[in-house]
């Protein structure tokens, strides 16, 4: 029997969403990504383009830089090959994504699809949600069984973006397009995920033109400027308790947002202060390290190097706890620990480079790959950015990275 390659890489693309989204080994992932694009590579004929490679080259720089500071210190070969892995995960989702949509080459097909696939999501969510969790007036209880999901955000910015772009409908039943647009809006809601509503914020702003530098752009800055103090400075001006179940819980969070990130002076022995600032302790403990070894700076500490954290913490299922981490929260701070000053730099160079596809051409495929990059630029700062071990946009980039070099030359279809 003949296999439709288009149907069955769609299949296999599908599987291995869901796959990152909700089976939390990273190994798994990981060989089972390698095995894919393996296979791939076997059984087709390979052609990965100039351009790709040319926006490629930054991420694959920083995967080869994490060798070099290896060449200083002596770490356990099992901490090295965690780390490879980890800076290889983001080449190997978007080379997925790109070669899996160069040879199914149906731009459509590529939007229904992660229309659909968010939509599977969403329902998979509400289940979760109806059978799995005793308490749902518990924001906190809501959010352990998933803290984010881009999947379903790009899925329903797709579902309404599309026609306005691309002059036609995604589904011809305006029934099917309502059922999979509430499903996908409440399912988003119930979340509760901050960095969910800083990305649609970002994607609105990105669509209607206000994320591209100019004078319409630096107003809408200056606006949401004075409305992110306005807000913060009602947050502070009440009280709003950290134990609290519902919506307060969500507000805490918000409001103690920029000092998780940033606040360094932490009491250790004061547990809810060093939860609510732990992405400021880990990348202080970073900082302290690189200081004690200047030239990790250049070239980072390398694969295999570990954070000090002065004390075991609950991270793992390990009674003891963890003294010593690998991965930190803030991807900047990972990414310059590991990788140096050079490894950071190349960091932006790729997310910029993706964000200024919009100023080359304002459409449907450079929106989203702006917006990709934009995110990136603010997710890095709180969930380690491309190294994330679920993240799913990459693969979603790589995709469009091809249908963007096919629209130039005006065949997409």
């Amino acid at each position: 029997m003949k296999v439709n390659a288009v149907k069955f890489y769609t299949i296999v693309f599908v599987i291995v969403i869901f796959l990152q989204l909700y089976i939390y080994s990273f190994r798994f992932n990981i060989f089972f990504q390698l095995f894919i694009l393996t296979s791939f590579f076997a059984l087709e004929k390979v052609k990965l383009s100039t351009e790709f490679l040319k926006i490629s080259l930054p991420i694959l720089l920083i995967f080869l830089i994490g060798f070099i500071g290896m060449l200083f210190d002596r770490y356990h070969l099992f901490n090295i090959i965690k780390d490879i892995f980890h800076f290889i995960k983001p080449l190997l989702a978007v080379t997925i994504g790109y070669c899996f949509y160069r040879k199914i080459n149906n731009f459509k097909l590529f939007i229904k699809t992660i229309v659909i696939t968010g939509f599977l999501s969403a329902i998979l969510h509400y289940i979760i949600i109806i059978f799995f969790i005793k308490n749902i007036e518990n924001v906190s209880n809501i959010r352990e069984h998933g803290t984010d999901n881009f999947l379903e955000l790009v899925a329903i910015f797709f579902l309404v973006y599309y026609k306005r772009f691309q002059n036609e409908n995604i589904f011809p039943s305006k029934l099917k397009y309502r059922v999979i647009f509430i499903t996908l809006l409440i399912s988003n809601i119930l979340y509760f995920s901050r960095t969910m509503i800083v990305m649609a914020i970002l994607g609105l702003l990105t669509i209607y033109g206000y994320t591209v530098i100019n004078k319409r752009g630096l107003k809408i800055a200056g606006v949401l400027t004075l409305f992110l103090i306005g807000f913060y400075t009602f947050l502070f001006s009440i009280n709003i308790q950290r134990n609290k179940k519902g919506i307060e819980s969500f507000l805490y969070k918000i409001k103690n947002a920029p000092a998780e990130v940033f606040k360094t002076k932490i009491d250790r022995e004061n547990h809810a202060d060093l939860w609510d600032h732990w992405r400021g302790y880990e990348a202080k403990r970073a900082f302290a390290l690189l200081n004690e070894n200047p030239k990790g700076y250049i070239f980072g500490c390398g694969y295999g190097s570990l954070v000090n954290l002065k004390f075991y913490a609950p991270l793992s299922n390990d009674l003891k706890g963890m003294k010593y981490i690998s991965e930190l929260h803030n991807g900047y701070v990972y990414i310059l620990y590991k990788t140096g000053i050079i490894g950071l730099v190349l960091y932006f160079i790729f997310l910029i480079s993706l964000y200024v596809k919009i100023y080359i051409d304002k459409n449907f495929i450079t929106i989203f790959i702006s917006l990709i990059g934009l995110s990136f630029l603010f997710t890095t700062l709180v969930t380690v950015g491309i190294n994330n071990s679920n993240e799913v946009l990459l693969f979603f980039l790589g995709a469009l990275l091809f249908f963007n070099e096919k629209q130039k030359l005006h065949i997409l279809k």
